[in-house]
């Protein structure tokens, strides 16, 4: 019996830019945020209209968070929705020191502790 292989390619980590998207950094950072307010939506056992409450919008609006469909959702309003909840978001922004790279555009990222 034959054993096929299977070809992979290894992820840069970053779903949207390995897929070639453009905004892939922003793309990543709103699907980070929208799984963190769906587990806290998950872990306090909320109903999507008791979250929709919390967050000051309605039902549907939660379902499409839920459901991934971010193209109406800043980042900023994903953050305000994550402070609505009662957690605290931090944006620190650092200047580069090594001069070789400081011409080149910055990165975004988001860590969850």
């Amino acid at each position: 019996m034959a054993v096929s292989r299977l070809d992979y390619e290894v992820s840069s980590g970053n779903v949207f830019r390995d897929l070639g998207l453009p905004d892939a950094e922003e793309l990543d950072i709103k699907a980070n945020l929208a799984i963190q307010i769906g587990r806290l939506i998950k872990r306090r056992g909320l109903t999507q209209g008791q979250a929709a409450s919390i967050l000051g919008v309605d039902q549907p609006r939660v379902s499409a968070l839920m459901r991934g469909h971010l193209e109406k959702f800043s980042m900023e309003k994903l953050c305000t929705y994550l402070r609505a909840l009662g957690c605290d978001v931090a944006i620190r922004i650092q200047e580069r020191k090594n001069k070789a790279t400081a011409g080149r555009q910055g990165r975004l990222t988001i860590s969850v502790s």
